[in-house]
């Protein structure tokens, strides 16, 4: 189950961390990791800190869990708990044994709808969760921006908040009990008080000494707690004399529960956790209020709030522009603006009644009337416009993320809170400091209770840290002035912790103290959190440590665009190639990676399929990330880049560009794993396999000369059994079959000068379906076009041998021969390219490539321009049918139904939307979207031996049962090559089902009676 230590590994760990691995491999059945790599990935969270962890425990059951806590103890090594690894002040980072509760440890024990609770293992994300509870018409409610990764353990562990906490409270108001352990393996379910008096005596004798404490500081409490809705500093002392305006219970009564609340593991672990459900609302109404300052809009949030509003979310002109200019947020984040406003307050209504909701929507409407702001506010009254909208609000950190250059939004006050009357000048002041420093802030969040994620923008390479001290200070000052909270939702962990003594003073301090000492006395609970903390700008504890250096590079791609530097307070980025990377911008494209761990969604978008098959961090787009700048900066060792870590590292990556679209920095993994295959056939070479891959393009012409000789793998006794040994080719797979009728031989064009239309028949469709291009040529002439079949140029030096985009080189690191292909079709297509002749391709990922890698080759200016003339089929056809120039005569088809599957480049250039708008065309032909990742092929990865299994896995989440269900007057069609193939393979006990082309569906439509 665990692979044994490797040589390096055992020569790096001194013999207490070794005792302590080889206890936890036999004492537990959880995955223990403690090689280089996964404590690297490990190391980091969504904070600006990296500490190495002794190792990793992934547990398969709580009892392993325990365990390990009591292996720990014995050893006196500390123990970090630890979920999506998403917190921002460095929570889950330290030197201690990481115990990953996310893998296993997620499910729902327990539930009671007539009492309205759950109870849920301290892994399970929330968004799994409410999608669990949906059904039963509940939720809940915490809802904060990063649900779809966020555990309910780690939002225990933070005292989380959410977007709605106005109307549903933070963390602990919905918390009725945790089930939980000691370090000294002492168990209890710490709950209302007067329900506790069973407990074991460990137990009763730390509920006295707590009593005890806050008897003795009930005067400091009342003195030095803040009175605001988001606190979250320290520990909860004063449940047993509560100063908030919302009380921690609603009978008044003390719960134990909620002194574990927000005590980032420093206390004990949590084993589960009791939850107050909450109705989900049945009806919702959004106003989004248009401000042509700032300043206005935090002036404003304290009249909306009488409104009664359940949310008061801020977006800020920054977030605004960074949302404009990432594709999948564009088109949502515009229809919600007015002109060009500073900033925008998205007003939420929920409630029984639409009409109720859409009143208070209109009383918004008359208010903003009445603050001088008539015609402000973009009503929304649609759930889906809605929910895309807040979409964008939840990715709001990874979008302010997403600039370019050292200079990073940083988190350390982003979540002072302070009473709402004062917002709006404290707001004001605190820009006032930023400018004072030479910076600005970028601003998100929560409006309708006075705590906004302001974030200075600092470069914690240089000046960052003297920075980050400076403003903090001067930040604290405003926050003590106003009686505001310095911690108000994100928690203390090590950029905040310090300032616990600040806020609460140093008799409350040591009351945290004597907490911490009665629950931990070894103190081995996530030390060094919230009590007996480091200094925030210590930088021995950064990310970006004092001797960071990246190793100098030359890339195969032109990554310049990332290599700049950028001024925050002139808001200008430098050109590219400006930045200072010794790695020419690769090194600074991987930095972009801020580990909030939005690729460990599991929503209908892409990415990453992997791990959503394996679950393992190595497997993530965060832990590649990770894995690559570790790898960059020399902290794995040397030759690191092309190392055995690496390449399981990147091996299970199917370059499907899901990150490309939905990773808010901008995260390409599939162009990043064309570098390090780049890399590693330089260092190591290439399997014959993946030879014969790469240079399909060359050899393809002999083969379909002798196709009924190369067919024979798929027919011939043993032939498959035979790939597999001498090429790991699976022998459960059929290959794609040869065609001696290709497309190119044999297809008619019209005379070049007078085309319309450039047909580009890729490798795939000309060699193995091109019947998918011969129905693509008879539906664009039926259209009206004028179609040339793209061939090489006159000069060329294989005038013979067809176009190719290079695809098949790229994925095996073959650049120069990729960019030696990609040059033939730049030559060939130019002159139509210079006539505005749109280049009309087939296959997703070959004709993409045109709009992607072919710019990042050094093509110049021809390939600049080809990629804004280049259009996948079903493009083309929408480009002309809104154009109001498409002329097609459809038929109804016999089926009246049809399943589309997108292939995963087409959703990465939202490009599916055109194939549901032409398939729309055809009469009584109703199309439904198959709500699905990728298919598990990818290229040649789901053909491999090794990658069988995880691409059937792939498969089986949700695409292969999808079309099981499909009845025989349903059409399946799938664009990709390798997504048709799959769906075949995948359904061979239904008799193989076939999807079709969509250019193949339009040609049956044109020919039905």
């Amino acid at each position: 189950m665990n692979a044994p230590l490797s040589s390096q590994a055992q020569a790096e760990l001194n013999p207490l961390h070794l005792e302590l691995a080889a206890r936890l491999r036999r004492e537990t059945q959880g995955e223990v990791l403690f090689e280089r790599g996964p404590r690297g990935r490990y190391s980091t969270d969504a904070s600006i800190y990296q500490i190495e962890p002794v190792g990793v425990l992934i547990p398969r059951t709580s009892a392993d869990a325990a365990t390990a806590l009591n292996v720990c103890r014995e050893l006196s090594v500390p123990v970090l708990a630890r979920g999506a690894g998403t917190s921002q002040c460095g929570q889950t980072v330290g030197a201690a044994l990481v115990i990953d509760n996310s893998k296993y440890l997620n499910r729902v024990l327990d539930f009671n709808l007539a009492a309205m609770t759950v109870t849920v293992e301290p892994g399970i994300v929330l968004d799994h969760l409410n999608a669990w509870l949906k059904p039963h018409g509940v939720w809940f409610p915490v809802d904060v921006s990063t649900s779809a990764q966020c555990t309910l353990g780690g939002m225990a562990g933070n005292n989380s908040c959410g977007s709605r906490s106005i109307a549903y409270g933070n963390m602990v108001h919905n918390v009725l009990s945790i089930d939980a352990l000691l370090l000294d393996g002492t168990a209890a379910t710490f709950t209302d008080a007067s329900r506790m008096g069973n407990a074991p005596p460990r137990i009763q004798a730390l509920m006295e000494t707590l009593q005890d404490i806050a008897a003795r500081e009930r005067d400091e409490i009342e003195r030095m707690v803040p009175d605001v809705l988001r606190r979250v500093g320290g520990y909860n002392l004063d449940i047993f004399h509560p100063q908030s305006s919302r009380p921690y219970t609603a009978d008044g009564q003390v719960n134990l529960a909620h002194m574990l609340v927000g005590s980032e593991g420093t206390l004990a672990y949590t084993r589960s956790i009791t939850l107050k459900l909450s109705p989900l609302p049945a009806a919702k109404a959004l106003g989004v209020v248009n401000f042509p300052t700032f300043y206005q809009a935090m002036d404003s949030a304290r009249h909306i709030v009488g409104l009664g509003p359940c949310a008061v979310e801020l977006v800020d002109k920054t977030m605004i522009d960074l949302a404009r200019s990432n594709p999948a947020f564009r088109p949502v984040i515009e229809k919600a603006l007015i002109g060009e406003p500073e900033a925008i307050l998205l007003v939420e209504f929920a409630g029984e009644s639409q009409d109720e909701q859409l009143a208070s929507l209109a009383k918004l409407v008359e208010l903003m009337g009445d603050l001088g702001l008539p015609g402000s506010v973009v009503e929304m009254p649609e759930a889906a416009a809605q929910k895309a909208l807040w979409d964008v609000r939840k990715a709001g950190l990874n979008i302010m993320m997403s600039m370019r250059g050292d200079g990073k939004p940083v988190s350390f006050i982003e979540d002072c809170a302070v009473p709402l009357e004062h917002l709006a000048e404290y707001t004001s002041q605190l820009t006032d400091v930023f400018s004072k420093h030479g910076t600005k802030g970028t601003w998100y969040a929560h409006a309708s209770v006075g705590t906004l994620h302001v974030r200075p923008i600092l470069d914690m390479r240089r000046d960052g840290a003297a920075k980050m001290r400076a403003i903090a200070e001067e930040a604290g000052e405003l926050v003590r002035r106003y009686k505001g909270a310095f911690s108000g939702e994100h928690g203390d962990g090590l950029v905040r912790s310090e300032w616990v003594a600040w806020q609460f003073g140093p008799q409350l301090t040591r009351a945290f103290e004597a907490i911490k000492d009665a629950f931990d006395p070894d103190r081995l609970m996530n030390p060094g959190k919230i009590v007996r903390s480091t200094k925030m700008d210590d930088r021995a504890l950064f990310r970006f440590k004092p001797d960071y250096r990246i190793i100098p590079l030359t890339p195969v791609l032109d990554w310049s665009a990332w290599n700049v530097s950028n001024d925050p307070a002139s808001e200008t980025v430098g050109d590219p190639g400006t930045g200072g990377d010794p790695a020419q911008g690769l090194a600074k494209a991987v930095e972009m990676c801020n580990n909030n761990g939005h690729c460990r969604k599991f929503d209908a978008g892409t990415m990453c399929p992997s791990y959503r098959v394996t679950r393992d961090e190595q497997h993530l787009t965060r832990g590649r990330a990770n894995t690559l700048r570790l790898a960059l900066s020399g902290q794995l060792g040397e030759d690191a880049l092309t190392s055995d870590e690496m390449r399981a590292t990147m091996d299970l990556c199917v370059s499907c560009k899901g990150c490309k679209r939905d990773c808010p920095t901008g995260i390409d993994m599939a162009r990043m794993k064309i570098e390090f295959m780049s890399q590693w056939r330089q260092k190591r070479g290439l399997a014959l396999k993946d030879k014969l891959i790469a240079t399909l393009p060359r050899w393809a012409p002999w083969a379909a000369r002798f196709s009924f000789l190369f067919n024979l793998r798929n027919t011939l006794p043993g032939a498959a059994w035979l790939s597999e040994r001498l090429l790991g080719f699976s022998s459960k797979r059929t290959l794609p079959t040869w065609r001696n009728d290709v497309f190119t031989d044999r297809s008619t064009s019209v005379d070049a000068d007078t085309a319309d239309v450039v047909l580009f028949a890729d490798t795939f469709n000309n060699y193995f379906e091109s019947e998918n291009a011969h129905a693509a040529l008879a539906v664009l002439q039926a259209a009206g076009c004028r179609v040339y079949v793209a061939s090489p140029a006159a000069n060329d030096a294989e005038p013979d041998r067809p176009l190719c985009c290079g695809r098949t080189y790229l994925s095996a690191g073959m650049v120069d021969q990729a960019k030696a292909e990609a040059r033939r079709v730049v030559n060939a297509l130019q002159p139509f390219v210079a006539r505005g002749v749109p280049i009309v391709g087939l296959e997703p990922s070959c004709l993409l490539s045109l709009r992607d890698e072919f710019l990042v080759m050094g093509l110049g200016a021809d390939a600049q321009a080809l990629s804004r003339q280049a259009y996948l089929f079903e493009e083309f056809l929408a480009n002309e049918l809104k154009a109001g120039r498409l002329d097609l005569k459809l038929n109804p088809l016999p089926e009246k139904r049809a399943l589309l599957h997108g292939h995963c480049h087409q959703k990465a250039f939202d490009a599916v939307k055109p194939v549901q708008q032409i398939l729309a065309l055809i009469p009584g032909l109703k199309v439904e979207l198959i709500e699905s990742s990728c298919c598990g092929m990818a290229g040649s990865f789901g053909y491999e031996a090794s990658h069988y299994e995880t691409s059937m896995k792939m498969a089986e989440l949700s695409l292969l049962p999808a079309v099981r269900k499909a009845g025989a007057d349903t059409l399946l069609v799938a664009d990709g090559t390798s997504c048709r193939h799959q769906i075949a393979d995948g359904t061979q006990k239904e008799g193989g089902l076939r999807a079709e082309h969509v250019a193949c569906v339009l040609q049956r439509a044109l020919a039905a009676p």
